[in-house]
């Protein structure tokens, strides 16, 4: 029996094999040509993705991080400042200007408040007799005049100096001459409404020029040169309404005693 079945399964073994070649032979042989092509893919996708993972530039760290610093380039959201951060800086401004004002040399500072009596005199007095005095008037006007004309040629004297920061160029020495020439036009107006309006004009641009426009002064006299613009602003604009007030007090004076 064992003789008999050695060649039986010789022959399973051996024949078997050629018939599922002839049957599936072709079938095998594409489907191995798909899987070897599939699994070339495979391979080739994996490199690229471990080239890809070991780049630095790509690696997941580096992609977030892209992320993240695209989100924190993006367009800034400014905070709005707060009431209290507000006020705060205004005072802390008013306090640098206040002490400034108490580092200006003492001649230059006690001057310059005695130089505004005069602007502050003509308005009170009027106010307190109730009376508006048309010589006091356009003395106020006059006293403004001679001022705005020594404001403006302070800037000679400021540029004229070798080691001085302001050159005797045109800008300098032209725009010194602008605030006289302005004092000299408030002086031929008739009415002392148009010449303290001219004065106030002439004022703000002399005040321009030494702040902001030509090389400034030091910073203790800048302040000093705008709280001295105020006050003579204020003074000649309270005279003119002193005027207005006294020209409708008489002008319904007058119509009372025609009706």
């Amino acid at each position: 029996d064992k003789t008999n079945m050695f060649p039986l399964v010789q022959r399973c073994c051996f024949h078997t094999p050629f018939k599922l070649q002839k049957l599936i032979g072709p079938r095998l042989l594409l489907y191995g040509k798909n899987k070897t092509t599939c699994s070339s893919l495979g391979l080739r996708l994996q490199r690229d993705v471990c080239l890809l993972s070991r780049s630095p530039s790509l690696n997941p760290a580096s992609v977030y991080a892209t992320k993240l610093q695209a989100f924190h380039t993006s367009l800034p959201f400014f905070k709005k400042k707060t009431p209290k951060e507000s006020e705060t800086k205004d005072s802390g401004t008013l306090q640098q200007s206040m002490k400034s004002l108490k580092d200006s040399p003492k001649p230059a500072l006690y001057l310059s408040l005695a130089g505004l009596i005069p602007f502050v005199f003509v308005p009170l007095s009027m106010a307190v007799q109730g009376t508006y005095y048309p010589e006091l008037a356009f003395a106020q006007i006059t006293y403004g005049a001679v001022t705005l004309s020594f404001l403006g040629g302070m800037r000679w004297g400021f540029a004229l100096p070798e080691n001085s920061p302001a050159k005797p160029d045109w800008l300098n020495l032209a725009n010194s001459t602008v605030p006289p020439v302005l004092a000299w036009q408030a002086l031929l107006f008739k009415d002392t409404t148009h010449g303290a309006i001219m004065l106030v004009m002439a004022l703000g641009i002399a005040l321009h020029y030494d702040v902001s426009l030509l090389p400034t002064y030091p910073r203790w006299f800048k302040v000093l040169r705008v709280a001295g613009t105020v006050v003579m602003v204020l003074s000649l604009l309270a005279t003119a309404a002193l005027k207005a007030v006294s020209e409708e007090q008489l002008s319904d004076s007058r119509n009372k005693w025609q009706n």
